[in-house]
């Protein structure tokens, strides 16, 4: 299939598979190795499968390469320029456009957000880029001074959906173990009702509570719905929203009203919502609950790993290389999907938090010139803590049909330090023990002349390992999926950076809206929508 742009034909430009390594790739995916053939899992395979920066190693000799295949995808990565393409992403060059075509056609700078340590970039436009970051540090710096001087709040409620809401919450749960006595924070993101019901119920102050709401586009539905919601109780308690909301939105946007809310702080068109919890998506709610030196250092993180992944040195480049052993199974071994499975409690929300990185950035079906693609993109991602999900979903890792390679995560310390031993080891020791024996079953197996204790192994998995989760390793562990995936789209020559996907429901969304009001009012010149009315039809035997 192609697209037609004014009156001819977009020219058609290869696909990634006829890259040199690519052929290679696909001759060695014909015959890959076995990891559960005896003796092909050794010490010595682990040992030299193994990376490492920014705290964290990548063990990944449990994944279906061999020298050859890591070599081949090394090459694929100098063919596809990946490292002059995050160059470019990282100094503000025009990334997120598609050739010919309508589209943003602006830079993705989210790397400018923690682009304030070692090594700052000195293009022009990433060095103005921080600068507007950092101008907005200062500001809710001396914001947190007046409201901590002041004694006004103990409660925050951020109001956000998608980008706004994932890696805000996900980040403060896996940092709450730092949470500033007295406190509290809260989340309302769905438009269903009783998120936002729920939350109100359990403020015990509405007088001692600060709303945070974040819209880029300062125009978002869900979010401007649970704004009036949570506007009106405040004013049925008497209370003055002006003197408790804040906004973060771009500048100009309807948000932007300094006369409707107690401060409004500043994110910019080249900071897309999936990648911006380092700007002040994630800074008020991390500060406001752990104080702004943690969110500093979360900061501090994410800018080493970025720093990582400018790495010519595959070994010292994680994010690199983890895109590459996604391509490798996503494109050559043909694994739809990637199970992330932390095992660390705190990191209860990161698999939906990278679900929608991935998945939003790199589910696309055309290339950056507007032409269809032959191959897959964006795999599946989906997780659970472990080790709940071994009582869960592993039976089907294990002894399923479909083959899903599995990231797991983990840590040498626990957070609180609070164990005990037990039986000869702690309960962090035994965590741990779960999650490298997991990794080894997937790969090994085990032989039975029972066909229900068959475990066929040779299930591809990696283990990223750090020593434990602090703001630090919390920033660069965030770091290291957002350039992982940015590497995939390289790669691919897709659009990593815009979701016009996620439009067109809303489009549709907001006609049956439309029909709702029309049968409250029985107006009749409102917007009528016959297949939006067939599913209302569903809705009349429950009045």
């Amino acid at each position: 299939m192609s697209f037609v742009k004014e009156g001819r034909m977009a020219q058609q430009q290869p696909s990634f598979l006829n890259y040199p390594a690519a052929e290679k790739l696909q001759a060695l995916a014909q015959n890959p190795i076995d990891l559960a053939k005896p003796g092909q899992l050794t010490p010595e395979r682990l040992a030299t499968y193994c990376s490492e920066a920014c705290g964290f190693k990548l063990l990944y000799g449990t994944e279906k390469v061999t020298d050859e295949v890591m070599q081949a995808l090394q090459q694929l990565a100098q063919e596809a320029q990946v490292l002059k393409k995050m160059n470019a992403m990282q100094n503000g060059e025009i990334v997120n456009h598609i050739e010919g075509y309508p589209s943003e056609n602006r830079p993705a700078l989210h790397t400018a957000t923690r682009d304030f340590f070692e090594e700052p970039r000195t293009a022009p436009k990433a060095k103005e880029a921080a600068l507007l970051a950092r101008q907005e540090i200062d500001k809710l710096k001396s914001f947190l001074s007046k409201i901590e001087v002041e004694n006004r709040f103990d409660d925050i409620i951020s109001v956000g959906i998608g980008g706004s809401d994932l890696g805000p919450r996900a980040n403060f749960l896996a940092l709450e173990h730092l949470r500033k006595a007295g406190k509290r924070v809260h989340f309302i993101s769905n438009v269903d009702p009783d998120d936002a019901a729920g939350v109100l119920k359990q403020v015990k102050d509405l007088k001692r509570t600060l709303v945070l709401v974040i819209s880029k586009s300062g125009t978002t539905l869900e979010t401007a719905i649970n704004e009036e919601l949570v506007c009106t109780r405040f004013k049925e308690a008497h209370l003055n929203p002006q003197e408790h909301f804040v906004a973060i939105t771009m500048p100009g946007t309807p948000m932007d009203n300094r006369k409707k809310y107690l401060e409004v702080f500043h994110l910019w068109d080249w900071i897309g919502g999936r990648y911006s919890t380092t700007s002040m998506c994630g800074a008020v709610i991390l500060s406001f609950a752990f104080g702004f030196d943690v969110f500093w250092e979360f900061l501090r993180g994410a800018h080493a790993m970025d720093l990582a992944a400018l790495q010519s040195d595959l070994h010292k480049n994680l994010p690199l290389l983890a895109a590459l052993l996604s391509i490798w199974n996503r494109n050559f071994l043909n694994y739809p999907t990637l199970a992330l499975i932390p095992y660390s409690q705190a990191l209860l929300r990161y698999p939906a938090h990278i679900q929608q990185v991935e998945m939003e950035s790199n589910g696309k079906r055309i290339d950056q010139q507007g032409q269809s693609v032959n191959f897959q993109t964006g795999p599946v991602i989906w997780g659970e803590p472990g080790t709940n999900a071994q009582h869960s979903f592993f039976q089907l890792l294990h002894q399923g049909t479909a083959v899903i390679p599995v990231c797991m995560v983990g840590f040498k310390k626990s957070q609180y330090g609070k164990d005990l031993e037990i039986e000869g080891t702690t309960s962090q020791e035994k965590l741990l023990a779960n999650l490298f024996a997991q990794s080894l079953a997937l790969a090994t197996g085990q032989t039975s002349d029972n066909p229900n204790k068959f475990f066929p192994g040779n299930r591809p998995t990696h283990i990223l390992l750090g020593e434990q989760l602090t703001p630090f390793a919390l920033g660069a562990f965030l770091s290291f999926f957002e350039n992982k995936v940015a590497f995939e789209g390289f790669i691919w020559g897709i659009n990593s950076f815009d979701q016009e996907g996620v439009q067109l429901g809303k489009v549709l969304s907001n006609k049956i809206i439309e029909r709702f009001a029309a049968q409250r009012d029985q107006a009749q010149d409102r917007a009528f929508y016959p297949l939006g009315d067939a599913y209302l039809k569903h809705l009349e035997h429950f009045h």
